[in-house]
């Protein structure tokens, strides 16, 4: 009996020792799973919305550029009809900015298609759908504005540019509400801010004249 209590004594201490290295072991997977489940959770949204802000893109993105690239084309065509054809220096600086503002877009936009592998719109390539939509003038439109001179056409312009803004700042709007990449929302951003400001100016000059 003596000799035997060592070894049961062993036995037990052997046992006690085997269960709680196993109580910590499965303490510390317990607590690996529940962080790494955290952990993983965590990084799993992260990785989710980080690019979204960095260069994801959805298909309202894609629409307002291809929607945005013909319309300040345009803006653009009618800006350059103001310095041989209007009268007003504020409605011929008014369009020197027009032109300034809107061209740089265009080619960001560009870029932004191809980068995406989207088809850019070809220049001159009006898609029908456009006209008469979201501020974009009609071709019999844009030949009334060619034809017309000094305040005939500064009136003409605004009228028609302001028409035009709405429509871009409507756009601007729409991807602000649905976009998903980050520069194009704050170009959007920009041009809520700078066309709305455009329209209040075109509104006093025609009130003024």
């Amino acid at each position: 009996m003596i000799r035997k209590r060592p070894l049961v004594r062993r036995a037990v201490a052997v046992a006690v020792a085997a269960a709680g290295a196993a109580a910590l072991v499965l303490a510390a997977c317990g607590g690996d799973d529940g962080s790494s489940a955290a952990g993983h959770g965590g990084h799993g949204t992260a990785s989710a919305t980080a690019p979204a802000s960095q260069g994801q893109h959805n298909a309202a993105d894609v629409a307002f550029a291809k929607g945005m690239i013909p319309h300040h084309r345009q803006a653009v065509e009618m800006a350059d009809l103001a310095p041989e054809r209007a009268r007003s220096a504020e409605v011929k600086k008014l369009a020197a900015d027009i032109k300034k503002a809107q061209d740089p877009e265009i080619r960001t936009l560009s870029g932004w298609l191809a980068s995406w592998g989207e088809e850019v719109p070809a220049e001159g390539a009006m898609d029908h759908s456009t006209h008469g939509m979201d501020g974009m003038m009609t071709a019999d439109e844009m030949a009334e504005l060619e034809n017309a001179s000094g305040k005939a056409f500064d009136t003409a312009f605004m009228e028609m540019m302001i028409k035009h803004h709405e429509g871009a700042v409507e756009m601007a709007e729409t991807e602000q509400a649905d976009g998903a990449y980050a520069p194009a929302k704050k170009m959007a951003t920009e041009i809520i801010a700078s066309q709305s400001a455009e329209i209040e100016q075109m509104n006093k000059l025609l009130g003024d004249n």
